[in-house]
């Protein structure tokens, strides 16, 4: 199972709402889902330099860290700014059932993405079931 949090997404909407701006740079949207045997998490990040993704997991949080600096020249007037630029940081916490020694992480057009097998120990599993001479199988 992967757990979402963001304790300042509240914060943020009320001060948006109350003030009428955002408090903060914009996030690293997201989207996961479970396929099979994996959760697959992707996360837009149009114009990072792949090199400056660092991902770290610390017992089952896993923490996405990246930065984007802006593309014009020192000492240029800007006209308009709507990209976020600066830091951005994100956390992740992973349910036991994932496998984080195996995670994998790749970078295309702008979207990083995450893929964290289940742990083997959490994959449904038969065990067989004996009474007197008859065997039946069972999932557990």
């Amino acid at each position: 199972m992967l757990m979402r949090t963001d304790p300042f997404r509240e914060l943020d909407r009320l001060t948006q709402q109350v003030f009428g701006t955002t408090s903060r740079p914009a996030s690293m949207p997201m989207e996961a889902y479970r396929a099979g045997d994996e959760f697959v998490v992707h996360f837009d990040l149009p114009g990072i330099d792949p090199q400056s993704v660092e991902l770290d997991v610390e017992r089952n949080v896993l923490t996405i860290h990246t930065e984007r600096s802006s593309p014009a020249p020192e000492g240029a007037e800007l006209v308009a700014s709507e990209r976020p630029v600066g830091q951005f940081s994100r956390q992740l916490f992973l349910g036991e059932t994932l496998d984080t020694d195996r995670i994998d992480a790749s970078y295309d057009a702008g979207v990083l993405t995450i893929r964290i097998p289940v742990a083997e120990q959490a994959k449904p599993r038969k065990i067989e079931v004996t009474s007197g001479d008859t065997r039946q199988q069972i999932t557990q």
